[in-house]
């Protein structure tokens, strides 16, 4: 069954959602979130479905946000805004458990989709980072959840160096659960997840949520209503402009 750009596969009470969009490397483009959005409604109404496994095809799990065509006018950067930060949350609003199958590049938009999830399982070859700041940008899912996850510091220096972190140095951070060989990532994903739906499922769903008590409310809107406003500066049109032209931007820094 195929959503959007999303292959959707369900087997022994394990739904599959495989990110399917190499040429953009699974950016965050309609096709993608419209897929997971449906695919994600088919895992809650379906009975037979206990654990949900999101992955991508090719060298990347998900590169981030597709910004080609966004228009830096108020309204429609405010839009943009809510509809990605509420997309960015819907492994969290899954009543069940999520786990992602990091198998490459998992950055931007995609890594805030990866920690929105309950799990992390992470092929040797992954790399994670926010490297919003390169386009005078900022993380608006994760500028909120990632010094949950990681502490102050190292939050603070992965959005201000905009770098880019190993699988092992993020197991190190605490920022996913498990670093495994590449060619074992599916099964070590499906190990998981096997484990969990071997437990009872309201167990299960009532730890996700009281892990998960107390996220959203007001400080996803702080996120929503304060991250509009970088877009209209000259720093970000010049930093998207030159994501667009593939060449390096030049800041004027005020």
């Amino acid at each position: 069954m195929r959503f959007g750009k999303v292959e959707y596969e369900k087997k022994e009470g394990i739904a599959f959602l495989t990110l399917d969009n190499q040429a953009q490397l699974n950016a965050l483009s309609p096709g993608i979130r419209e897929g997971l959005t449906r695919g994600f409604e088919e895992v809650e109404k379906d009975d037979e479905v206990d654990v949900a496994i999101v992955t991508g095809t090719g060298r990347a799990f998900c590169a981030g946000a597709d910004i080609t065509g966004l228009k830096f006018d108020p309204h429609s950067v405010k839009k943009f805004m809510k509809d990605i930060i509420d997309f960015l949350s819907i492994g969290e609003r899954v009543v069940k458990p999520v786990i992602a199958a990091v198998n490459g590049l998992c950055l931007g938009g995609g890594f805030e989709l990866a920690i929105g999830c309950d799990l992390i399982v992470a092929s040797e070859k992954a790399q994670f980072g926010v490297p919003e700041a390169k386009l005078g940008l900022l993380p608006g899912f994760a500028i909120v959840r990632l010094p949950q996850i990681v502490g102050r510091a190292k939050a603070k220096e992965m959005m201000m160096t905009a770098e880019s972190i190993s699988a092992e140095e993020a197991l190190r951070w605490g920022l996913i659960n498990k670093v495994v060989p590449h060619e074992k990532l599916m099964e070590e994903a499906v190990a998981l997840a096997d484990k969990i739906k071997a437990l009872p499922r309201l167990t299960m769903q009532l730890a996700k949520s009281s892990a998960n008590r107390g996220l959203g409310g007001e400080e996803m809107n702080y996120a929503r209503d304060t991250m509009p406003f970088l877009f209209v500066t000259e720093d970000v049109k010049e930093g998207v402009t030159a994501f667009l032209e593939k060449r390096k931007p030049v800041f004027n820094r005020k």
